[in-house]
């Protein structure tokens, strides 16, 4: 009977080295892969022309019209912005 518990011991104890051995090589492994520096934000926050939200202007969706750039949160905010345009410009032309 104590045979048979050393030998579940002895197992045991090879087994928790195995595990020691792979989380270090594994942890080396990581560290030696390179990471990206965080990306530096410019701290300009530019307003949404359709729902008037503040966004860094790193972050928004860009559209030039007419020389002038717009700033949108959103496909939904640039697509509408266009439309109401369009809807506009066909307007003044009557």
């Amino acid at each position: 009977m104590s045979s048979g518990f050393f030998r579940f011991i002895v197992y045991l104890f090879i087994t928790y080295l195995i595990i020691l051995v792979l989380r270090f090589f594994l942890s080396a492994r990581r560290k030696g892969q390179r990471s990206r520096p965080p990306r530096q934000l410019s701290g300009v926050m530019v307003k949404d022309e359709m729902c008037n939200t503040y966004l860094p202007e790193e972050n928004a969706l860009k559209e030039k019209l007419d020389g002038k750039e717009y700033y949108f949160c959103s496909r939904e905010c640039r697509e509408r912005f266009i439309e109401l345009r369009k809807s506009q410009k066909g307007d003044s032309s009557l």
